[in-house]
């Protein structure tokens, strides 16, 4: 006998867990990774052509590794939960490993930071203004130092790696989501925060630092290297779906194959990361801002794409959620906030030490005639 009744299925539609400070978050401390990196060519291993670009990738590993935790702390949705972290042990979350590891790198990142920017303290100290005793103090009377300019960035380092590792694997454990599902991801935002930083690196020389020439082309050289590792890892990742060679990967594919939005999405990408790696390639001087007001926006794009696009392809079931951004603390607001907080330790670092100077050309002197020749003459 036919059975005659209805059996209705019904799938319940889930907000996004991770919210834009999430995505805040991941884009700064990727940037202060990416910056810290950068300047210890410069000043961790003392090389003096890459010391004016070491100098703006200091600022930019201080100013955003300062202003993540904010974006991180807001995004518990209760901020005061942060200290449950460290009074429940959970050593098998990559989540808890992190509250471990953020401290450990900001601590160093501002101890590296303190003794790469000593000589300046001690330089201002110098200067007679009312200022001047604090700059002395804050020196601790003492310069430049090498030695310890190197063991400070190398503890530094450590940390950077720590939180580059536990920023990616956090994510890329979630195996109810094969779009994060993938050894790639972890790789992928370690470079994509390395191009950001190159990027930011160049905003800053044209604005903060007295657009250097040398840097600029430096920077870009190092800006196209970082976009060809993204493509390189883009399509292995791709790669292993589209030929079916790994079953996560072609789950991954098969989940945003038939959506019209992530097809946009993966144009963009490409054009995205493609673009400035030619520009900075075919002409390093004179498109620095150019470049990196790209490769910022390839950085930020990218996560909010992982992010944000990542939770509306549905664990069970068919279709897409819906996001749209609002308008309040929890969306556009926050990420202006951010963006204000970055900007507000911009304007106070730079004015409590600002870039060093190039020396102004002075007028031209005719030679000087040598007195005994003088007399020969006469």
């Amino acid at each position: 006998m036919m059975d005659n009744h209805i059996v209705e299925v019904i799938n319940v539609t889930r907000e996004v867990a991770w919210l834009p400070w999430a995505v805040q978050y991941f884009f700064l401390i990727g940037l202060s990774v990416g910056g810290l990196l950068l300047s210890l060519p410069g000043y961790a291993f003392a090389k003096e052509e890459w010391r004016k670009l070491g100098r703006t990738a200091l600022l930019v590993a201080l100013t955003c590794g300062l202003a993540a935790p904010v974006a991180l702390l807001s995004d518990l949705h209760q901020p005061g939960r942060f200290w449950h972290f460290y009074v429940v042990l959970r050593p098998t979350s990559w989540m808890w490993w992190g509250s471990v590891f953020i401290p450990l790198y900001i601590t160093g990142l501002l101890v590296y930071g303190w003794t790469c920017v000593r000589e300046e303290l001690q330089a201002h100290g110098r200067v007679d203004s009312r200022l001047a005793a604090l700059y002395r103090l804050a020196a601790l009377n003492g310069g430049r130092n090498d030695a310890l300019i190197r063991a400070a960035g190398l503890f530094a380092l450590s940390g950077a790696l720590l939180v580059a590792l536990y920023t990616g694997a956090e994510v890329a454990v979630v195996k109810a989501r094969p779009l994060w599902h993938t050894p790639f991801l972890p790789v992928q935002f370690l470079m994509t925060a390395l191009a950001g930083a190159a990027g930011l690196v160049l905003v800053l020389n044209r604005f903060a630092a007295g657009n250097d020439r040398a840097v600029e082309v430096r920077a870009n050289r190092l800006l196209a290297g970082f976009l060809g590792g993204v493509m390189l890892v883009g399509a292995l990742w791709l790669a292993l779906g589209l030929f079916g060679l790994d079953t996560t990967h072609a789950e991954a594919l098969g989940s945003v194959a038939g959506s019209e939005a992530w097809r946009v999405t993966a144009v963009w990408a490409v054009a995205a990361t493609a673009l400035p790696f030619a520009i900075a390639v075919a002409k390093p001087a004179g498109t620095g801002l150019l470049t990196g007001l790209i490769a910022l926006h390839g950085a930020w794009m990218f996560r909010w794409t992982v992010f944000i696009g990542g939770q509306s392809v549905p664990k069970t079931g068919a279709g897409f959620y819906d996001y749209a951004l609002p308008a309040g603390p929890e969306g556009l607001l926050g990420i202006v906030g951010t963006a204000g907080l970055w900007l507000f330790l911009l304007i106070a670092l730079t004015a409590i030490l600002p870039s060093p100077r190039r020396p102004a050309p002075g007028p031209a002197r005719a030679p000087q005639t040598p007195a005994g020749t003088v007399a020969a003459a006469e």
